[in-house]
């Protein structure tokens, strides 16, 4: 069966940014972004909730104001990370989605390397590794790292994919690719959602090494022990079909 394509050229990108405490890191990823490839970015998807602190909301509004045609901020409606990006997805007008975070733990000057291959590559999802060559930690504890090369390789194998690092979610996405998909978590599994279910349909994937470090301002909200659910949605969706992956069927040729 051909692969379906879901996108035959990238011609914009809508960024995704979740904010909760972040003001400086949240201004310079925006910054960053614009300075080295504005050119390709549609929006910036700036999405807050209850929780998000006044001093972000506030730098959130400050941006808006700063870049308004190219700023959004959105009222987040779905529960936690996952609900966040799910909402981003909804509201995403590019050919292709940007997850990453405003914290600085996604480096914001590599985005114009992942618009690069996005451009040679539209139909592909381009994923930020740690492990390979190039990529790396810095501020990661040695028990995380151990059970993260654990994680990595045990599900490489059971999705026989050449994949180093399908947690990490700094990745460019198709647009309507990720609004074809049926998603289930709220959580931050749902970043490995993102790739095991793409994987499913077929979908190619990019890797770039990525150097990832601790976050300098506000705090993680995924508590360690949390990270044990991903594997609930990585085994559950290694056996599903097409069928239930998409929201709707895909029509026959």
């Amino acid at each position: 069966m051909a692969i379906k394509s879901y996108a035959d050229q990238m011609s914009s990108v809508s960024v995704f940014l979740p904010v909760m405490d972040e003001t400086e890191s949240l201004v310079k990823t925006v910054e960053i972004i614009l300075a080295d490839c504005g050119d390709a970015i549609r929006e910036f998807l700036v999405v807050v909730c209850k929780k998000t602190t006044p001093a972000a909301r506030e730098t959130a509004a400050g941006l808006r104001a700063r870049f308004p045609d190219k700023v959004k901020v959105i009222e987040q409606q779905r529960p936690f990370l996952g609900g966040a990006t799910q909402d981003a997805f909804d509201f995403a007008t590019g050919s292709h989605v940007l997850m990453m975070a405003s914290d600085l733990e996604t480096p914001p000057d590599r985005v114009k390397e992942y618009v690069a291959q996005g451009r040679a590559h539209p139909n592909a999802i381009i994923t930020g590794s740690r492990w390979i060559k190039g990529g790396g930690f810095e501020g990661y504890s040695k028990l995380k790292w151990f059970l993260n090369f654990i994680f990595q390789k045990s599900f490489s194998i059971m999705y026989m994919t050449h994949l180093s690092d399908m947690t990490y979610g700094f990745r460019l996405i198709p647009t309507a690719l990720v609004k074809a998909i049926r998603w289930e978590e709220t959580r931050h599994p749902f970043l490995f959602e993102t790739l095991v279910k793409p994987l499913r349909l077929g979908v190619e994937v990019i890797e770039l090494p990525i150097t990832w470090r601790a976050r300098e301002e506000g705090v993680s909200n995924n508590p360690f022990m949390r990270n044990f659910e991903y594997f609930r949605i990585g085994l559950k969706t290694r056996f599903y079909s097409r069928e239930r992956i998409l929201k709707q069927p895909e029509p026959k040729p």
